[in-house]
Order: C-alpha cells, then structure tokens, then sequence
C-alpha cells in the first residue's frame, strides 16, 4: 500500500470518527438551576412511581445574538441516589429514563434522596446547570389511579369514560367507555378504601343504573324508588363492606358570561342514605333527608361515624352565592346501618364566610381532607377552591399552602397507607383539571406535590383535550364486568332497590 493510499484511509478514518460524536468544546456552567417541565424539582415521591421524565424550557442566553438559533437540540440528564446507583437520560425534546433502571435506583435509594444533573447541547457546546435534588420516601403509592376523561367546564356526553393508570409505569387501559352503552355516560366510581373488589359506579342515561361489584357479585341496581328524591350519587363504602352511604342529588348547572367563571353548578336537592349490601334496601333517617342540602358523605376509618357537608336551606338559584356548608358528622351502627339523632358540627365554616366540600377522611383516621370555597359545593368550578386538612385528634385544621396554587384544587383521594394523595387542579392553564400526586406524613407535614408522571409530558399535557375528573387510588387493577354491564344495560334489566325510614 503506497503512502498515499494509506493518507486517504486515514482521513477516511477521521471522518468516520467526527461524524459519529458532537464536538462538545468548551462547556457553559449555568448557575441556576435547570427551568424544567414538570417541575419536579425538591419534589417527594414514592418508591414505586414511574420515571419522571421532563422537558426543559428553553432558555435565554446572554444577548440576542446568542440567542439566535441556539436553543437545544439535545437535553442529557444524571441522576445519582444518595445510596448508590446512577441511570442516564437523554433525548432531543425531553429527557426520558428507562424504566426498569429507575424502578431499582429507586428502590435502592428508598428513604433518601436522588441527585440530578441536566445539561443541553445547542450545537455548539454544552450548557450544564446546577443539580436539584428529588427525595424518595420508602412508603409506597397504591397500585393505581381511576379517573374520569371529560371536557372540560360542562358536560359532553360524546366521549366519555372511566380509566386506570398503573402508577409504576405508564400504561393505561379503559374501565368503561360510554361507546359500550350508546347515550349513556358515567361517574361517581369508588371503592373501600382502595380496594376494587369493593367498586361503585354510576350510569346515567335512560339505560343507566348503579353498578355494584362486590367480592366477585356484580349487581346492576335501579336506585330510584317513589321515596327518594334522585338515584344514588356520592357513595362511600364502610370499613366493613357492607354498607355504602349515597348522596341523592338534583343537580342543577347554569353558564356564566365571563370567561373566568365559566359555569355553575349547585344541588336543588339533596339528602344523604344509607344503601344495605346484604339486604338490598335503602335506610333514610329524617335526620339526613331534609329540606335542608346534605351530601359528599364519608364514613370514618372505624366506621362508627359519617362525616357530610350540611347547609342551610335557600331560595335557589337566586341565593346559589349564599349557599355555603359546614363540616358535619353522625353517629353511625354497623350493626343496624342506622345513623345517631344528633348532628355535630365539626367546622363551622358559614360563620367564617366559607363553604366546605368533598371531606375524605385518611384510611388510618388520623385526619380529614376537604375542599374550602368561598360558596357552593362544586369545587372545581371556583378558582378559589383550596385544600385544608383537619386533624381528627385535636380539631384543629389549616389550610395545605405548600399544595394550594392560584387556581382550582378539587377532587382527592387519599392512598390505603394515609402517606399520598392525589387531586385534581387547573394550576397548569386554568382550564384542564390534572392530576397531582403530594406527600404527607404522620405529623401533617407536606411535600411538594409533582404532575403525574407522563412518557412523554410535553406532547401527552400538550395535545390534552379532555379533564383528569375525580381521580381514586386503588390497590389493584379494576376489574369491571363490562359484558354483564352492557347485556343488562342493553335489556334494562335493573334489580329493584327496597325502601324503608327509620325513626
């Protein structure tokens, strides 16, 4: 082989080389930290949730000229566990982690703490940017989160469902769609405590019923009797199964003209029942079935009491910014499903010019979780909707700052352990209500709450449509007799549903 030959194969070897890697130069240290979306920096996570993968806000550079052009063309991402363990990730857009590497970095770093590191390379040099940190806490999330797809602000009945998320990892799969029964639509999905074998869901329409599955029975109930006011809505299972208290609503929704009061929603009626499992029959007490607005009840982690919201009566729709609840709470029986006949108030919200909704006390009893407004009993329609949390021990409560935004918190669901809960808000763009996930512990304390973790956040947030409604953690995946559902929807085959009052 002559020199010159082996000058070319050389070049020819050079070329191969350069044009496989970036030329890195000298690398920009940034002293901030990175503007990251989701911002899951100083975040509290589960030890099982799946990789928060983020997209980094473009940056501004020194001066115009530098900034011509010079946005990122790749993002790479470290993250280093306290207690060992590393994983990178890397992609044009966002970063992305691999999934079974960051289930055991987390799992290795249980308890303590991650480092991550994130820099971007914007074609001519790479910019590096201070590390943030992400704690990781040794108490698991539940398995999963149910949820309702819905548009946004009022009711569209041409897409809607029921579905779960798997919360270590991405994948989610329908419960319930609205095109298995056409023109119905569904809602008020709950379970015990989390569990799914003990499920509760709604179906509206002229087909619809009350679905009730329960330790592998699956019933398709027509709540409607000559006696009550409305079919079931609101359910909250006790602690043993058995029983399941409903409120029964008239619900009424009006539209405002303003862009940021979009719409109203209020009951014109509603009580509070309890619904006996075993003997197929509704128990109404004069005391929770009144002239007067009872609803959202919640049966106590020992199920000896049930805790509403109650307000006045009023003269609706003209006084609807009149309308305000406290927090109220019933002796309850488990062993005859019967109520106390006393109520007790256990925040006086009316006489602070507050309205109480949505309480949902935590699985080990040690506190409440609820809604405060300044009116009404619809949360996510007001933008001064916040969460405040009551400690059952001591009765005291206090506004949750550290979840609370400027915008709507509303629906939420505590996790069977009483360390995580996930809610519903619209701090993102104050129109899609999105699910977030915040840590607590045994003392009251919060962590910062994050967005549900996405494969791709950027695209999936961005091309979003539809509102994350009533979110609920379960144990294990929802398995709903969707066969048996649309055969008995379909022939409105309904099991009749017994009344009878109590003293």
């Amino acid at each position: 082989m002559s020199s010159l030959q082996k000058y070319s194969l050389a070049c020819m070897a050079l070329v191969a080389v350069f044009s496989c890697s970036h030329y890195r130069g000298e690398e920009v240290i940034e002293d901030s930290l990175p503007a990251i979306w989701p911002d899951y920096k100083g975040v509290t996570i589960p030890v099982n949730i799946s990789p928060l993968n983020f997209t980094l806000e473009q940056p501004a550079f020194h001066s115009p000229e530098e900034n011509k052009g010079n946005a990122f063309s790749r993002l790479e991402a470290t993250v280093e566990g306290a207690g060992g363990g590393f994983i990178k990730g890397s992609g044009k857009r966002h970063v992305r982690f691999p999934l079974r590497r960051w289930a055991r970095l987390l799992e290795k770093n249980a308890g303590d703490s991650l480092l991550v590191t994130l820099r971007g390379w914007d074609g001519k040099q790479w910019h590096s940017y201070r590390p943030f940190t992400i704690y990781v806490s040794a108490q698991p999330i539940d398995h999963g989160m149910v949820f309702r797809y819905i548009a946004p602000g009022y009711e569209v009945y041409s897409k809607v469902g029921i579905y779960q998320r798997e919360l270590s990892s991405f994948r989610t799969k329908a419960i319930y769609e609205n095109t298995l029964v056409p023109q119905t639509c569904v809602n008020c999905h709950s379970f015990k405590q989390g569990d799914p074998d003990y499920f509760s869901l709604h179906v509206r329409g002229e087909k619809g019923a009350t679905v009730l599955q329960k330790e592998g029975t699956f019933r398709y109930l027509d709540s409607r009797t000559d006696s009550t006011s409305s079919a079931f809505s609101y359910p909250s299972w006790h602690p043993d199964g058995r029983y399941i208290a409903y409120s029964l609503n008239k619900t009424y929704q009006s539209f405002h003209v303003t862009a940021e009061d979009r719409v109203e929603v209020y009951d014109l009626v509603s009580d509070i029942v309890i619904y006996d499992t075993q003997e197929n029959c509704i128990l109404a007490s004069d005391l929770l079935t009144t002239g007067a607005f009872e609803t959202f009840p919640k049966f106590s982690a020992d199920g000896r009491s049930l805790y509403f919201c109650l307000a006045r009566e009023q003269d609706l729709p003209s006084e609807y910014r009149d309308l305000r609840y406290d927090l109220c709470r019933v002796d309850f029986d488990p062993l005859t499903g019967e109520t106390g006949k006393e109520i007790h108030t256990v925040i006086d919200a009316v006489s602070i010019g507050k309205s109480i909704s949505q309480p949902v006390p935590s699985p080990d009893g040690r506190y409440l979780l609820f809604s405060l407004l300044d009116f009404g009993t619809f949360p996510v329609n007001h933008r001064a909707s916040e969460l405040a949390l009551l400690d059952l021990e001591d009765g005291t409560w206090r506004l949750l700052d550290a979840w609370n935004s400027p915008d709507v918190e509303s629906y939420h669901s505590w996790s069977s352990n009483s360390r995580w809960v996930v809610f519903s808000s619209r701090r993102q763009d104050g129109l899609l209500v999105l699910p977030y996930i915040g840590y607590i512990d045994e003392n009251g304390c919060v962590g910062k709450p994050f967005l549900l973790p996405q494969k791709d956040p950027e695209h999936f947030y961005g091309t979003l449509t539809r509102s994350f409604n009533c979110p609920e953690l379960v144990t294990a995946p929802v398995k709903l007799e969707r066969r048996k559902l649309e055969r008995q929807a379909n022939r409105m085959d309904r099991e009749t549903v017994q009344f009878r009052r109590i003293d």
